[in-house]
């Protein structure tokens, strides 16, 4: 009698144990699986047509006052770029084909004039988490547009090296983070195709 109770017993540990080993895999697959997808995640399109030109529209940084004015108005429509691409996502109709839309409160509107909608509608509608990756997407940003060389030259040129070098970084990896432990579910413009199906994407 006693043995069997042994017996058991020894089989609930090892069952327990490798329902902890299995969550533990999980956990550690998400991380380095997001950790490989900031690039998507991260506003990376934004933030490289930015270098491209930036230095452009300030001179190299010896900027006037129209040159001002240019940047600025590229600088606010990167940010609006960054809003944009953080809401948009897609969905495959029944025919197999890939749609991509703008996620609104009643669903995704899709970019043929929202003549197509999803199986379930109410998967594709904006949430609390969608405002969340966005506002990480723009101090992500404009950390690194404030503080871009060229950009710092023209409009506060006395701002220490240090702060240059340093609060683009730790934004950065703070940022990086949160996207990696906080991952978004949007399949938006620029998701590979080949991740459609990552079950850590997956709709809930």
């Amino acid at each position: 009698m006693d043995e069997s109770i042994n017996t058991a017993l020894l089989a609930a540990d090892e069952s327990d144990d490798g329902i902890d080993e299995r969550h533990c895999m999980y956990i550690l697959n998400a991380i380095l699986s997001g950790t490989a997808r900031l690039n998507v995640l991260l506003p990376s399109f934004t933030i490289l047509a930015f270098t491209i030109f930036a230095p452009l529209l300030t001179n190299d940084g010896n900027c006037s006052n129209l040159d001002r004015w240019l940047m600025g108005s590229f600088w606010a429509l990167c940010s609006v770029s960054c809003i944009f691409f953080s809401i948009t996502d897609s969905f495959r109709s029944a025919n197999g084909r890939l749609h991509y839309g703008l996620a609104t409160i009643n669903g995704i509107w899709t970019f043929n004039g929202g003549r197509k909608k999803p199986l379930i509608p109410s998967d594709y509608k904006l949430r609390l988490s969608d405002f969340f990756h966005t506002l990480l997407s723009m101090i992500a940003f404009l950390t690194f547009a404030a503080l871009h060389n060229d950009v710092q030259q023209c409009y506060y040129p006395a701002i220490p090296r240090k702060v240059t070098n340093t609060v683009p970084l730790v934004v950065g990896f703070v940022v990086s983070v949160l996207f990696v432990v906080f991952p978004t579910r949007r399949r938006g413009i620029g998701h590979p195709f080949l991740l459609q199906k990552d079950p850590l994407y997956s709709r809930p």
